[in-house]
């Protein structure tokens, strides 16, 4: 399948700054009040409205209740309603300033920069007050991608735009990646108006950007609290309940984003890959075809279309489809993932190289991609290339065996035959060691200056921390991870590194509690792995399971917390459901994986199906003749097929291969007692038993005594 190297779906960040709501800015051409009120009721609009110059239009009474409607559902959260009355009052009294006003406000709500200015302009030629526009004017310079132009002309804003025009400064700083800068206005906007739902979440917006959870997740609940029904305070607070939660837990906040807005693009559009992630393809489907209706060129709607199409198998239709998202999704990560993945698929080996390589450089943690690249560079004849690529991927003690058969053979293709068997040995190895996460390394004095000359930063800190592991220095790696915690406690990536630190010198109970931490932040697939692992290792079984569960029922189809079920379930004897788990992984991953389909036959042959045991069985030996686990799951079907001599020459050879494995000198031991062979039975009885792990010593002792 198309998405065997990356089945997870990335949530497209999104493409627009939030809507102005009229808590932060008073409707143009009305008088200014603070922005921490509550929004104008529809007495105050009409009031106000009919202040306002007389529009020259005999239906201006008309124009008027459009105005004040669409002020009013404004207020309610409805910006799409709210533009189209608008409209319609431009229609009716094209030369009042007014109408061109309200127009552009009503775009500004709707992320449509480039309009929003149009209509405010033309609201100024007919005479509107530039000083009462100017910091609507900024947030739609914003909105078209003009940060610097926006600043500019905020300077112009009166003071009793203030708050407005600071909170917009502080997105546009944000924009341009000054995000001390981006605090410091985001703090003045704060003083000036401390009670304002949409400062609150465009802080919450920034601190998700910059990895402060902790911190994101405060905001948001405050912007809630302020004001429940605008619907973009209600998507920030979603999308850091499926940050904190998972998946499921966010859905209803999407819902109410929604409710309040059923043609809310963005929240259409994160709503979408929720449900995708979640397995709901079918209701994915239907929620991306709503926001297309909303907006027919959406290129984050095209993208999900292609996601959709290429789990589909339908490679062409896929690539057809992501073709017509246009320029503006090729630098998204997802994006750029799927179009790699779909121009490999296709031979097209060196566009995905041009596709995956500023991918891997922007991400370098993101080893589906790293795995990606270095095929295309396996595929264009460039080994070398793939062989550095892969250098850290291979340097950690649970690589998997895709990756290590990927290295052995660009090893193998430049001539380096030693490394390629030695990687070839270890893609054999029946178990995996741990999977804590070590360092990539780097350059200490790189790393230093760059943490440096940006304290506190948490990304650069964090990349120190890894280099002082790769280097060595775990006391000063672990001095400067405790104090980037204490300095950014909302900040998952800085427990982890804790964690990680301790984990290495396999301290798991402390690395449990940093783990413990980072997951109260961002429960997602690795802190879920590493959390699990240091429960497991530090005595607490019941806490790993109800971790992993709790995981599962927000992430039902997630691949790795299946296969993790999975093989508690099978050494549990709970075979039936170690089966939907295993096939739920096989149709998200393909029939490649010959680790995999041995444990597939494993879990059938414990079910008593002993003929589909056997077809996966051989099946996966057909792709890994030399693994022990492989060989020894091919045998010990064959043996409760009833076949045991034709299964001991297949277990002999992997307790050749894994001469201490316990469990397969035990399937060897059954198979030797069914042929009847009590002698050699007993031999590899009493090597099982030599594992003090081993469970099943009372049978074992049994036969050991022949």
């Amino acid at each position: 399948m198309i998405f065997s190297l990356e089945a997870k779906l990335t949530v497209l960040p999104r493409r627009r700054e939030p809507r102005v709501g009229q808590g932060d800015i008073c409707g143009p051409g009305l008088p200014p009040a603070r922005e921490h009120g509550r929004l104008l009721g529809i007495a105050f609009f009409l009031g106000s409205l009919a202040l306002a110059s007389t529009p020259l239009h005999a239906d201006d009474q008309k124009a008027r209740q459009e105005l004040a409607q669409a002020l009013a559902l404004l207020d309610a959260g409805n910006a799409y309603a709210a533009r189209d009355l608008a409209i319609g009052a431009v229609r009716r009294a094209p030369d009042w300033n007014l109408t061109h006003a309200i127009h552009a406000r009503t775009l500004v709500a709707l992320g449509d920069g480039l309009g929003a200015e149009a209509a405010l302009n033309r609201a100024f030629d007919n005479g509107f007050a530039r000083s009462r526009g100017v910091a609507l004017l900024g947030e739609a310079q914003l909105l078209r991608g003009a940060p610097e132009q926006a600043l500019a002309t905020l300077n112009a804003a009166p003071p009793a735009y203030a708050a407005y025009a600071w909170r917009i400064r502080g997105q546009a700083q944000a924009a341009m990646g000054r995000g001390g800068e981006a605090a410091d206005a985001f703090a003045r906007a704060r003083e000036l108006s401390p009670d304002s739902a949409v400062l609150w979440t465009d802080i919450a917006r920034h601190n998700l950007a910059n990895g402060d959870i902790g911190n994101a997740i405060r905001a948001s609940a405050r912007a809630v609290e302020l004001d429940p029904r605008q619907p973009d305070t209600v998507l920030v607070r979603a999308l850091l309940v499926r940050e904190q939660f998972g998946l499921i837990a966010s859905l209803p906040w999407f819902e109410r984003a929604l409710a309040r807005d059923p043609q809310h693009h963005d929240a259409l559009i994160d709503y979408a890959a929720t449900l995708g992630d979640a397995g709901r393809t079918v209701e994915m489907l239907d929620t991306v075809r709503r926001a297309m209706r909303v907006r027919g060129n959406s290129p984050q709607g095209f993208y999900l279309q292609a996601v959709l199409a290429a789990r589909a198998g339908d490679a062409a239709t896929a690539r057809s489809i992501l073709a017509k998202a246009g320029p503006s999704i090729e630098s998204v990560p997802a994006a750029m993932m799927l179009a790699g993945t779909l121009d490999l698929e296709a031979g097209g080996y060196g566009q995905a190289i041009e596709k995956l390589r500023p991918l891997v450089a922007r991400q370098p943690g993101n080893d589906g991609a790293r795995r990606l690249l270095a095929t295309a560079y396996l595929r264009a004849d460039a080994s070398r290339n793939a062989v550095q690529l892969l250098a850290p991927l291979i340097a950690r003690a649970d690589a998997d065996s895709e990756t290590l058969l990927l290295a052995a053979r660009g090893y193998e293709r430049i001539g380096d035959r030693v490394r390629a068997a030695q990687l070839s040995d270890r893609a054999a190895a029946p178990f995996r060691p741990s999977a804590t996460v070590l360092p990539e390394g780097g350059m200490v004095s790189v790393l230093m200056a760059e943490a440096n000359a940006r304290p506190g930063n948490p990304t650069t800190t964090v990349a120190l921390v890894r280099g002082l592991i790769a280097s060595g220095d775990r006391v000063g790696a672990l001095a400067r991870a405790q104090s980037l915690v204490a300095s950014n406690p909302g900040v998952p990536e800085a427990h982890l590194v804790v964690g990680d630190i301790h984990a290495l010198v396999e301290n798991w109970e402390a690395g449990r509690t940093a783990y413990a931490t980072a997951a109260s932040l961002r429960f997602d697939e690795p802190t879920m792995l590493r959390l699990v692992e240091a429960q497991e290792k530090s005595g607490r079984a019941a806490d790993a399971a109800q971790t992993l569960a709790l995981f599962l029922s927000q992430n039902p189809i997630n691949v790795a917390a299946l296969r993790l079920g999975a093989r508690w379930q099978l050494a549990s004897g709970e075979y039936d459901a170690a089966i939907d788990a295993l096939e739920e992984v096989r149709f998200r991953t393909g029939n490649r994986d010959a680790a995999l389909l041995a444990e597939l036959a494993m879990a059938y042959a414990g079910a008593e199906d002993p003929d589909t045991a056997r077809v996966y069985a051989r099946a996966a030996y057909r792709l890994a003749p030399g693994n022990p686990a492989v060989a020894d799951a091919y045998g010990w079907t064959l043996t409760k097929a009833g076949e045991p001599r034709q299964a001991v020459a297949l277990l002999v050879k992997a307790a050749m291969l894994a001469p201490d494995h316990a469990v397969i000198r035990w399937h060897l031991a059954q198979a030797y007692a069914a042929t009847g062979n009590r002698r050699a039975a007993s031999v590899h009885a009493r090597a099982a038993l030599r594992d003090p792990s081993f469970t099943e010593r009372r049978e074992a002792q049994a036969l050991a005594r022949g």
